[in-house]
């Protein structure tokens, strides 16, 4: 099958593959749409991702498509299902499945290899679409996903105040998400200024440029008396010590870029203790597919909002090795014609 291989170390290659084990347990997908996530440039850069890295292996974790073929064990999908896939297999059977941190299982492993022209995961991480979903935004469920996990991570009080670092294409997702939490006040922390209406169109109250303002100051100057929730969602070390910097009193902070881990942030934690800060991360995206789902049909998330670019994989390729749209919002990959031809 046709696929987009990354062979080691800056190693990137469209080419033919072996399609992935079949079993009485799976689900045979034939991919229509895949979005590019930042791990994935990550593991080009060969800083890993959610799971350990095997090459060569295909990249691309977030899909949409329709099934081909089920195993003799599936009872609920058939061919021609409309279908979207969890990457993020567990055991069910360690000590961290067992007692609710699926997301933490000792023996986790990545199930969808999606730049490619089919994926073979099991059922249990297979979702149905409905009929009023495109398969282009069903694209987007699985980085939606763990943005409600950010969310919930971020547990947001109604009425309370919420700080956004960055907005980028998924804090262009978190806004959004932000915006049904009941928040009163939304503040975005972003130095493209470009990006400044499209904040307020999707639930910003306040944009701030760090670049010419001063932060703390602006919020003052606003009658804001403490900001409660903070959510950091670029991952750089400055934007992370930041994040710690602007959280009021008695704040939780959510770290949900992902950092290098060649260049650590630094953590002042004597005024966490002073201000007696809540600090978090998120991790992956335990039971919040179908959330997503049902968020993206109903039109409560705009993918339009933070779609940059839509690729055939040997553009994907080219975008990866030399990043342009990924740097401006979400690139999708197009494996699949409406008629189903692989492009």
């Amino acid at each position: 099958m046709k696929a987009l291989v990354l062979k080691g170390y800056h190693d990137l290659a469209v080419e033919d593959f072996p399609e992935p084990a079949f079993t009485e347990d799976s689900v045979k997908i034939a991919v229509y749409y895949g979005g590019l996530c930042g791990t994935d440039l990550h593991k080009y850069d060969g800083k890993g991702g959610s799971h350990g890295i095997h090459y060569p292996v295909p990249l691309g974790h977030e899909i949409s498509g329709i099934v081909e073929k089920v195993g003799a064990n599936v009872k609920n999908f058939k061919p021609g299902d409309r279908v979207t896939a969890d990457p993020n297999w567990s055991c069910g059977k360690c000590y961290f499945c067992r007692n609710g941190m699926p997301h933490m299982c000792e023996n986790a492993k990545g199930v969808v290899k999606g730049f490619a022209e089919y994926i073979c995961p099991p059922e249990s991480n297979v979702y149905h679409l409905p009929d009023t979903l495109s398969l282009h935004d069903a694209s987007m469920t699985e980085p939606l996903s763990c943005c409600i996990h950010g969310i919930d991570q971020l547990d947001v009080q109604v009425g309370q105040t919420v700080l956004l670092v960055g907005m980028g294409a998924i804090g262009t997702m978190m806004l959004q998400l932000l915006r049904l939490t009941g928040a009163s006040n939304i503040i975005v922390v972003e130095p493209v200024e470009e990006k400044k209406e499209l904040a307020f169109k999707l639930g910003a109250t306040l944009f701030i440029n760090p670049l010419k303002e001063d932060v703390k100051e602006v919020i003052k100057n606003a009658g804001i008396p403490n900001v409660d929730r903070v959510i950091e969602c670029v991952g750089a070390k400055f934007t992370i010590e930041n994040a710690l910097d602007y959280a009021g009193k008695c704040a939780t902070v959510v770290l949900f870029g992902l950092g290098n881990p060649e260049n650590p942030s630094a953590f002042n934690q004597y005024a966490a203790f002073q201000k007696e800060l809540t600090i978090k991360n998120s991790f992956v995206n335990p039971g919040a597919t179908q959330r997503a789902i049902d968020l993206l049909d109903r039109k409560l998330v705009d993918v339009s909002a933070f779609v940059s670019a839509e690729m055939t994989l040997e553009e994907l390729k080219e975008e990866i090795e030399h990043p342009v749209y990924s740097r401006k919002g979400k690139v999708i990959a197009k494996i699949r014609d409406e008629k189903g031809n692989v492009i």
